[in-house]
């Protein structure tokens, strides 16, 4: 491999390993930072409410900024612009906490859009392959955020607002290393016809978009409930939090494995229905025997979970024609679809109020997922974005 090759690879896995620890790093931090800000629960709970909303919001500017600027600028700014908002919101006050969050997210809402179709732009041939690396480093960036922020906190005496600034250093390295991409001339691909009118009229587009959703909110409310459903199972807290682990690592090594393996074959349809079947299956583990062998649910849970965002993202990556196709389906999916995941965790708890349990919002879960495996079904047969909708 070239100096070249090496720097493009090198540069796009820690450009992706960027895409969650601003996120990510927050849950752990959260009681400190409350104490310290005098935030009140519900403030401490907005931080993470402004980045998802901004995640779901301006992911549409991303097609914008690559016609003007290329997607490797674009994807530079916002390594850039994660740097800035992880520091800024290391200083003192409640305002520079919020607006250096909302910065991140903002940046981080870019990027998300952008990565599909740099895969298209860089790696055409290996589609599969760059698609497995850029998930399964998304997802261990946020385990090792998850993990790693508290024994760094504890190591560096920093506290967290040293750690946070800390979070901007990979994002710097991260940036240095696409320098060179981002110096190149941008490809006239970017100056062509625009893509939304062809994206929006597609059924594939609203097939994609429907898996994307489907699948985040899935994700989303376990990531959000799950040690709470194991505790009032009556697991001790400490196994509760192992659990979740598990099963986040767990997506890590399915998460590059799927792609590459479906990415080989025109339907991705046999490996979507059998993802979101597994996920099913793990649903149905918490509903039925949470204390029954958890740690087996959760490693059937990881593998469903972590290879359906995988495949929600190859096949945004190969259904368009060109890159800039693939970042305007890119821009329509996953904000339509951050919007759709917003909605699980706040629903999840208000079933779980008014009926007492977590039978009616797990068998609801279950109803979400029959959902996305019929959009994966559809968006996982083989056709061509806007020109042969099924």
């Amino acid at each position: 491999m070239s100096l070249r090759s090496a720097l493009l690879v090198t540069g796009f896995a820690l450009a992706a390993l960027n895409l969650r620890p601003a996120i990510a790093g927050i849950s752990p931090l959260l009681d400190e930072i409350m104490n310290d800000v005098g935030l009140s629960p519900a403030g401490g709970g907005a931080i993470t409410t402004v980045m998802v909303v901004c995640l779901g919001v301006f992911g549409p500017v991303t097609p914008l900024l690559a016609r003007r600027i290329g997607l490797d600028r674009t994807l530079m700014a916002g390594l850039l612009v994660i740097a800035a908002g992880v520091a800024l919101r290391g200083l003192d006050g409640a305002p520079v906490l919020y607006l250096g969050s909302a910065l991140a997210a903002t940046a981080i809402a870019v990027m998300n859009v952008s990565m599909p179709g740099v895969v298209k732009q860089h790696f055409p041939t290996r589609v599969n392959l760059m698609t497995g690396v850029y998930v399964s480093c998304v997802v261990a960036g946020a385990a090792a955020a998850s993990a790693l922020v508290i024994p760094i906190e504890h190591a560096s005496g920093y506290g967290w607002r040293g750690v946070s600034a800390l979070l901007a250093v990979p994002a710097l390295l991260a940036a240095l290393l696409w320098l060179p991409q981002a110096l190149r001339k941008q490809g006239g691909g970017q100056n062509g016809p625009r893509p939304f009118g062809t994206v929006l009229r597609s059924r594939v587009t609203w097939y994609v978009t429907g898996l994307m959703g489907l699948q985040s909110l899935t994700f989303y409310v376990m990531l959000a409930w799950l040690p709470t459903i194991f505790l009032e199972a009556g697991l001790a807290a400490d196994q509760a939090g192992y659990l979740l682990s598990l099963t986040n690592a767990v997506q890590v090594g399915t998460s590059l494995a799927v792609p590459v393996l479906a990415g080989r074959r025109a339907s991705q349809v046999p490996y979507v229905v059998g993802a979101g079947v597994l996920t099913v299956l793990g649903y149905l583990g918490m509903l039925l025997a949470p204390t029954t062998l958890p740690w087996v649910w959760m490693i059937v849970l990881g593998i469903g979970q972590g290879a359906s965002f995988a495949l929600a993202l190859l096949i945004i990556a190969l259904r368009p024609s060109d890159p800039a196709e693939v970042t305007a389906l890119s821009a329509v999916a996953q904000s339509v679809g951050y919007v759709i995941a917003a909605v699980g965790p706040l629903l999840f708890g208000f079933l779980r109020q008014v009926s007492g349990g977590w039978t009616v919002p797990l068998l609801a879960g279950l109803g979400v997922l029959a959902g996305q495996i019929l959009a994966g079904w559809f968006a996982g047969r083989p056709a061509t974005l806007g020109r042969a909708d099924p």
